[in-house]
């Protein structure tokens, strides 16, 4: 994932450094959520904040269709809308969020419409 228009929440950030002191067990990575809040009047992608802990219009969350490791430092984690979810959107945002159901990043971008007769899948890379 590009790191243009994207952030580490703040509650990520937080989880990261509680498990690095062993004081918690760093939650799953499980699912990614999709919204249209992503972009402003013009259709130019908004800067996410890190203070944020939901998307600014969440369509739809949904179970990671799975995940793998293209080296070391990288997981990449999948998720494919079928014909049927959000047919007729636009999707101009997403994020990650863990089994605590905290959204740990958000990414915006340029709207991408969902036809009824098309799956998407969208990738995003957690990057060490």
């Amino acid at each position: 994932m590009s790191a243009t228009n994207l952030v580490i929440t703040a509650k990520a950030r937080e989880n990261l450094v509680k498990a690095r002191a062993g004081d918690i067990t760093l939650p799953a990575i499980v699912g990614m959520a999709f919204g249209d809040g992503g972009v402003d009047a013009g259709g130019n992608p908004i800067t996410p904040s890190s203070s944020a802990t939901a998307l600014n219009h969440q369509l739809l969350r949904k179970v990671v269709s799975g995940h793998t490791y293209p080296n070391a430092t990288t997981c990449r984690y999948t998720c494919t809308l079928t014909t049927s979810e959000l047919a007729g959107e636009s999707i101009s945002e997403l994020g990650l969020y863990d089994s605590n159901d905290d959204l740990v990043c958000i990414k915006t971008f340029t709207a991408k419409g969902k036809d009824a007769d098309i799956e998407l899948t969208f990738t995003v890379d957690d990057e060490f």
